[in-house]
């Protein structure tokens, strides 16, 4: 099988299981991955994050956004643009509006933009991954681009324990992580 068919066959098979988990098991999950965030090192010395609006199933880091706020950190979201860029901007007030793929993202013109190599933390979602901390994104390859222009940034994966494959289907652009985070815990794969 070609590698192409193995990563759609895997973003397909994550999405599904993501999406059936029943409410109840989904918002514990949700709790345990912003209380493990909470408590790691890298988050508690950032000051500048790049989170994500969930979407179809991905884990909700609405309850860490919030607190990370209180906390005086900057929160900034992904913005996808033209030819798969993705650029990070702090909402303003009323700033939010549906992107190009119905996701919840900041308005650029009322947001205020944070430059990748000043960014301390990125969180990124997925459809699948590994132990060895590689994803299986959602196939435009927008992080996969961006991530190596966050020079200073420890890059977190986030995920259910469902979305978890023996290998993620990967091939030379796509970025491994530092560590992926899950309502059991932490892979890295560094060892």
């Amino acid at each position: 099988m070609k590698i192409r068919d193995r990563k759609a066959a895997q973003r397909r098979a994550g999405i599904m299981a993501r999406r059936g988990l029943p409410q109840a098991e989904r918002a514990a999950a949700n709790a345990a991955i912003c209380a493990r965030l909470l408590a790691m090192p890298c988050f508690q010395k950032a000051e500048n994050l790049l989170l994500y609006a969930a979407f179809g199933g991905e884990v909700d880091l609405a309850v860490l956004a919030e607190q990370a706020a209180r906390l005086g950190k900057t929160v900034a979201y992904p913005v996808c643009g033209e030819n798969f860029t993705l650029t990070a901007a702090v909402p303003g007030p009323d700033g939010w509006e549906m992107g190009a793929y119905g996701i919840r993202t900041p308005v650029l013109e009322r947001a205020a933009l944070i430059r990748p190599e000043a960014l301390d933390l990125v969180l990124v979602p997925c459809t699948a991954f590994d132990a060895d901390c590689f994803r299986v994104g959602m196939g435009k390859g927008y992080y996969d681009r961006y991530l190596p222009r966050c020079t200073k940034a420890a890059k977190i994966g986030i995920a259910l324990e469902v979305q978890r494959v023996a290998h993620a289907a990967v091939d030379e652009h796509d970025q491994r992580l530092d560590a992926f985070v899950t309502e059991r815990g932490l892979y890295t794969w560094i060892r």
